[in-house]
């Protein structure tokens, strides 16, 4: 099957690899229609690892993905033929504690789309546990089915806010990740969320959506700008998403007396955490690691309209320019939030 794979680091080919493609009863097989970029793709094929996850050998990239359902297992009876299909990319071990208590994503014996060795879904057609194959309504297009999944990761970070409706919410880093999470915390029931970052092109992105405030900290520092907002109060959540140091070193200062700070970026390196500093506020820390139990809800809130995930698809790349999208990503342009590739019919 021709397919977009990462050879070794730096180096992506589109050309024929044997996948698997037994489909079993509890599966089903789809016809892959949109495939996002993330950014881990990225790190994989600029540097060849994430931490203990290393490129060995040929892997297939993408895990965020729509499709249409082509052919189902003989146990399957909530999808059918010709069913719009978005499809969660862990599969989890569901006979593992993790899974029993509900937390599957932190399953150590997930198998997860696109992490060594398992292979991801740039690829025509993919074969995928019904049970974690979700249906799309009508008015939510492949493209936005491919959202879901970068999303339920802003959603998994809502919820383990605790969020209490009127809340004011910090997002520090306006990537992709930082973005859904402003998006699903407004979701959730804060009154305004601000966000910072460094580049005015993200800003002005998401700036243009009811409810955000957009802070430039090359021009205000952040902590000024929460106090003014707050009667110096601070943020009753604090969502830190770009994994940048200085950030989470800064998140005593942003966040309110008994508030919450939730750790959803991921830093290259272990940095700095001011432990008094969150003491002497009785901070809550939560953190995020992918989401469990999420993506119906996520597809809920998209289908209702009160999330509009499409200002944030910023190129869409036919499957043949894969290799030309993914060197596009590598750019990190400041007017990018989400690529795509529309896969061939």
């Amino acid at each position: 099957m021709r397919a977009l794979v990462l050879e070794e680091k730096g180096k992506l080919n589109l050309r024929d690899i044997g996948l698997n493609e037994e489909l079993r009863p509890n599966d089903v097989r789809i016809r892959t229609h949109t495939v996002g970029i993330c950014g881990s793709d990225i790190h994989y094929y600029v540097h060849g690892k994430i931490g203990p996850f290393v490129v060995e050998e040929p892997m297939v990239l993408g895990h965020e993905a729509a499709g249409t359902v082509v052919e189902v297992g003989a146990s399957v009876t909530h999808l059918r033929v010709g069913d719009r299909v978005c499809m969660e990319p862990g599969i989890p071990d569901m006979n593992s504690r993790a899974t029993k208590l509900g937390i599957y994503n932190v399953d150590p014996a997930v198998r997860f789309w696109a992490t060594p060795p398992v292979h991801g879904c740039l690829a025509p057609l993919v074969v995928h546990p019904a049970a974690f194959t979700y249906r799309l309504p009508d008015n939510v297009s492949f493209a936005e089915g491919a959202m879901v999944e970068p999303f339920a990761i802003g959603m998994q970070s809502a919820v383990k806010a605790q969020i209490t409706p009127g809340d004011t919410a910090v997002v520090t880093g306006a990537g992709p990740i930082g973005m859904m999470t402003a998006l699903a915390a407004l979701a959730g029931g804060c009154a305004r969320v601000i966000v910072s970052d460094l580049a005015q092109p993200k800003l002005d992105i998401i700036g243009a959506y009811d409810g955000i405030d957009a802070v430039n900290i090359r021009e205000t520092p952040l902590q000024d700008y929460v106090a003014a907002s707050t009667d110096g109060w601070g943020a009753d959540v604090v969502f830190e998403a770009s994994g940048a140091g200085a950030a989470i070193l800064d998140l005593p200062n942003i966040v309110r007396p008994g508030g919450a700070a939730v750790l959803v970026g991921m830093p290259v390196e272990p940095v700095a955490f001011d432990i008094v500093g969150m003491q002497a506020k009785e901070v809550r820390i939560e953190t995020v690691f992918r989401y469990a139990n999420i993506y119906d809800r996520a597809i809920n809130l998209i289908a209702s309209g009160k999330v509009d995930l499409k200002p944030l698809i910023t190129g869409t790349f036919d499957f043949e320019e894969s290799v030309a999208a993914f060197d596009r990503a590598v750019e990190e342009r400041a007017t990018d939030v989400k690529l795509q590739i529309r896969m061939p019919d």
